[in-house]
């Protein structure tokens, strides 16, 4: 029933309608990628025609052009040709990749509703940040843009780092920066919060704890449910009842003097300006980790909002982002397989094209498990991949 209904979405040209005409057209205008003559490949159309790149990653450019034309040449009186590699890769070359990532940008947000499973904690959304990498070709290009970890080795190609914010029960990414592989995740990740609303609660493995970081993100006006590291000793200020406890963590490198004081104004309820903050710590073993102590810290302060409980089962649900990553790297692009770009610039380009791609589909699965009732995770990525395929692009991409 479930597959059923995503396979009438599909062929009812949701893909497309996801991502409509006007939305490309605002896009291209704002980077000045607006042809100036008429051309087989108008800048509209090639980024459809990146998508299809996506779903056929086995396919050559005149394969998948073919593909994404040949309704075309059925329509009376049409004299339609697919489009050479060379005029495929000068098309892509002029659109660039700042226009496709400002799609991305206005039409990536969160698919799931107050009725998707598993999608909620209490009124918060459960969002989660991380990052992954991607294989590139082994070209000057790339190597000097993203740079690789295994110098001089024939088998490590050069790899883009991408940090992205997505919504754990859709996995669909609604934030992401894109960098070289040396890049940290964390100093990506200010970039990422500006995104943020005030209904999501963000998780986050440790790696992503810094301060400023946390004091940025809290910005926002999110709930924020963060894995912190060791070496983190909160100053305790009272024990809760579902065996959480409050504390203030403040800025590092403080003065004792004054980091003492801002202690004393926690316990009183003063104001800590920019150097201090409350937070809730949740303390609890993972039994199936040889005993492995979790410490997270959360801005929800109150348990009877989300008890200690709750919230350690909810970080756990952060991996769903990582089941995501993997349906891009795995699912989209193909195991072991690295992308098809040979220039930074287009490399750039096809990252922000899966991401998008990516995206669509997890909205589709998002609807058709919400519509049924389930769990989105109950619909297999890949199937839903097999069945986008089918239809390939709905024939609307092409309108004049």
């Amino acid at each position: 029933m479930v597959h059923g209904r995503l396979a009438e979405l599909v062929g009812l040209g949701a893909l497309t309608s996801l991502v409509p005409r006007e939305v490309l057209d605002e896009s291209i205008a704002a980077h000045g990628r607006r042809e100036q003559r008429v051309r087989k490949l108008p800048a509209h159309l090639v980024v459809y025609l990146l998508i299809a790149l996506c779903l056929f990653p086995d396919d050559d450019y005149e394969e998948v052009a073919e593909k994404l034309t040949g309704a075309l040449s059925l329509l009376p009186g049409s004299h339609w040709q697919a489009p050479s590699r060379g005029a495929v890769t000068q098309a892509r070359q002029r659109l660039g990749a700042d226009a496709v990532r400002e799609v991305f940008t206005q039409m990536a947000r969160s698919p799931a509703t107050s009725a998707t499973a598993g999608a909620w904690l209490g009124r918060w959304r459960v969002m989660a940040i991380d990052g992954f990498v991607l294989d590139l070709p082994d070209t000057d290009s790339n190597l000097a843009e993203f740079g690789k970890t295994g110098a001089g080795d024939p088998t490590v190609f050069p790899q883009a780092r991408v940090v992205a914010v997505s919504e754990c029960a859709s996995h669909a990414i609604i934030a992401a920066d894109v960098a070289g592989c040396w890049a940290g995740e964390q100093t990506m990740a200010f970039s990422l919060y500006q995104h943020l609303t005030a209904e999501m609660l963000l998780t986050a493995d440790r790696g992503f704890y810094s301060f400023d970081g946390w004091a940025q993100a809290r910005c926002s006006g999110a709930q924020l449910l963060w894995r912190v590291q060791a070496g983190l000793h909160p100053h305790k200020l009272a024990d809760l009842p579902d065996g959480s406890w409050l504390a203030v963590i403040t800025r590092p490198n403080l003065r004792a003097s004054r980091r003492n004081r801002l202690r004393e104004a926690a316990r009183t309820g003063a104001d800590l300006g920019e150097d201090a903050f409350v937070v809730r710590v949740v303390d609890y073993t993972v039994a199936n980790r040889r005993g492995e102590e979790t410490r997270l810290i959360t801005t929800i302060l109150d348990p009877e909002q989300a008890d200690a409980e709750e919230l350690a089962r909810c970080y756990h649900e952060r991996w769903e982002a990582e089941t995501g990553f993997d349906q891009i790297k795995t699912h989209l692009r193909g195991p072991g397989r690295i992308l098809r770009s040979r220039t930074a610039e287009l490399a750039y380009q096809e990252i922000w094209a899966h991401l998008l791609t990516h995206w669509t589909a997890c909205t589709l699965i998002c609807a058709a498990a919400t519509g049924a009732g389930v769990d989105p995770d109950r619909i297999k990525f890949l199937g839903t991949v097999r069945i986008i395929r089918r239809p390939v692009i709905d024939r609307a991409a092409f309108s004049p």
